[in-house]
Parts: structure tokens; sequence; C-alpha cells
């Protein structure tokens, strides 16, 4: 049974490849093995930015409407949540949104094509707070290597949490590929689109961390 980054490809995949007929905004993978072809997902060629993990989608949604000149994909695998994408997307009008029902390791690692992303945007992801679970974190000590497959030169990731021991550990694995990556500030911008989730702690005292990295080489 293959596995990839705690990944089932037996059991995890096959049954996210539903139907997208009622749902134009969610893209049916053709195929869970080959590369996207993004002309695929949208008629114009403009920059991409991909969120993994976009939960209600309040965020990207939010995103999209703001940026008409940048096309985003919002990685979810649980259907109630990428199934909300649709629904704010098609509210707004969005043509430079799709989403992607799949595992977020999965789809950055095997799915995304080589230098195809400006920016990677990983909001409130499972801090897995138990320490023999931390394995299960998706910002690991493996993922700005696999980050630096899918980002142009230059390209961004962007790291939101509300967990210090997860943001801490952030840090540490981009400080510890520094030859890669430079900090850089999340843009004034781009911190005022919160999640709903976001703004519910955050009006309980509960700040938001936040980090912002630059592909500044690749090799």
């Amino acid at each position: 049974m293959s596995k990839v980054e705690g990944l089932n490809l037996n059991s995890e995949l096959p049954h996210r490849l539903e139907a997208s007929t009622n749902h134009p905004l969610l893209y049916e993978l053709p195929s869970i093995v080959e590369r996207l072809e993004l002309a695929r997902l949208f008629a114009v060629a403009q920059p991409l930015e991909v969120e993994l993990g976009c939960g209600d989608a309040s965020f990207i949604a939010e995103y999209a409407r703001r940026n008409a000149g940048v096309n985003l994909i919002g990685v979810e695998r649980l259907l109630g949540r990428i199934q909300k994408l649709h629904r704010k997307g098609s509210r707004l009008g969005l043509t430079n949104l799709r989403g992607v029902r799949i595992e977020s390791a999965y789809f950055l690692q095997w799915l995304l094509p080589p230098a195809s992303v400006s920016a990677l945007h990983i909001y409130f992801p499972d801090p897995w707070p138990k320490k023999r679970h931390h394995r299960h974190r998706l910002i690991n000590e493996g993922f700005p290597a696999l980050a630096k497959t899918v980002l142009q030169l230059g390209g961004k990731v962007y790291l939101r949490t509300d967990d210090a021991d997860y943001f801490q550990q952030m840090n540490e694995v981009f400080d510890a590929a520094k030859n890669l990556y430079a900090r850089v500030e999340t843009p004034t911008a781009l911190a005022e689109i919160t999640t709903d989730f976001e703004r519910d702690f955050n009006a309980q005292g509960i700040p938001t961390l936040r980090a912002g990295f630059e592909l500044r080489s690749s090799t």
C-alpha cells in the first residue's frame, strides 16, 4: 500500500475525484499522477497563488475578489469545506478562483507544476499539539525544499497560526533553509483579509502569529 508523507493513496485519493458538473469552480482532477495543466483551470493566464487548506474559503474568496489579476487555487480535503469555496466564489462571480479537493501535501508534491506558483498561503493548519503527532504537521523540516519546487524565484510563502509552538517550528524550519529563503513582512493589505476562524479568536484576544518568506535561490 503506497504512501506519500503519511497519505495512504489507496484509501485517501480515489473518492476525491468526484464530478464537479454542478460545481464549476471545483476542478475535477483528470489524474492523480500527472501534474496540472493550468490552462485547463483558468481561461486567462495570470500569476498563480495557492492556499493549502482553504477551510471555509473565507480568506481565498475575498482575496480573489480583491485581486482579479491573480489566479487562485484553494486546496481542501473536506467536502463540506470545498463546497463553501464554490458557493462563496459563485456568489461573487469569480472567474479567477478554483477549488481542488485533495490532501494539501500530496497536491503540493505531486500535482503542481514546477516553478508555477508566485505565492503559497498556509493559514491555521492543524497544529497537531501532542508531541507524538508533530510528524503530521504540514510545515515540517521537508516543507521549505518541497515548496521550492513549485515556487517561482521570488515566490512567497505566507504563514499564519494561533499556536505558539507550531509558529516556532515554522520559523525554525525556514531559518534552517536560509540559503534558499529570506524573511519578508506580510503586506498590510494581505493581513487585513482574515478567515472567519481568525476573526473569532482575535475577538477573544488571541493574536494571529504571521511569518513570510521569499524564495531567493533555486539551488
